[in-house]
C-alpha cells in the first residue's frame, strides 16, 4: 500500500530524465537506486527532504537532489518534500525555527521584526537574525529528519506485518472453506 500510494503521485524516471535542466547530472540519473520505492529509499528520502525543507537557503531542491544521489534515496520524493516550505508556509516555518534558535542561544525573540522583501532589509536586518535562524533551522531539520526516518520505517514494517497476517488468515479461511 505505501508503495502504490507514493508511486501514484511521483513522476516517472523517464519524465525526470528527459528534463533539459537536469542534463548536467548525466548518468547519475540512470542509477536505478534513485527510483526504487522500498522502505529504505523512502525513509532516506523523507530524511533528506525534510532536512533541506527546513533550511532557509535558495536552491533547496538542488541540495536535496544531490543528497538523494549521494545517499541513494528516492530522488523524486526527496525533491518533492522540499516543497513543504513554499511561499505560503515559509514565514511560519522559519519564524518557528528562529524562535527555537533564540531559545537555544539564550536570546530573546525580537517581536518587532517587520519583514520586507528587499535587499536593504536582507542586508541590514537579516545580519542580526541569521545565527538564531540557522541554528534553529538546523536543529529543527535534524529532529524532523530523524522522526520522519524512524516513523516511515515503523509504519512500513507495521504495514508489511499486517499484510502478511491478513494473507495467512485468508489462507486459513480458504483452507477451512474447502475442507467443508
Amino acid at each position: 500500500m505505501p508503495r502504490k500510494f507514493i508511486k501514484r503521485y511521483l513522476p516517472t524516471p523517464e519524465k525526470i530524465k528527459s528534463m533539459k535542466g537536469l542534463g548536467f547530472l548525466g548518468t547519475w540519473l540512470h542509477n536505478p537506486a534513485l527510483w526504487h520505492l522500498h522502505r529504505h529509499s523512502v525513509a532516506k528520502a523523507f530524511f533528506i527532504g525534510l532536512f533541506w525543507m527546513s533550511i532557509p537557503i535558495p536552491s533547496q531542491m538542488l541540495f536535496a537532489a544531490l543528497a538523494a544521489i549521494v545517499f541513494r534515496a528516492n530522488l523524486p520524493l526527496s525533491v518533492a518534500l522540499v516543497w513543504i516550505s513554499n511561499p505560503l508556509t515559509m514565514p511560519p516555518i522559519f519564524y518557528f525555527n528562529y524562535t527555537i534558535g533564540t531559545y537555544l542561544l539564550g536570546q530573546k525573540t525580537d517581536e518587532s521584526i517587520d519583514f520586507e522583501l528587499s535587499w536593504h532589509w536582507i542586508i541590514n536586518v537579516l545580519g542580526d537574525l541569521w545565527q538564531p535562524l540557522y541554528l534553529g533551522s538546523f536543529v529543527v531539520g535534524v529532529v524532523l529528519a530523524f522522526v520522519a526516518y524512524f516513523t516511515i520505517n515503523l509504519v512500513w514494517r507495521w504495514h508489511v506485518v499486517k499484510s502478511w497476517q491478513e494473507r495467512i488468515a485468508a489462507r486459513k479461511r480458504k483452507k477451512t472453506d474447502t475442507s467443508l
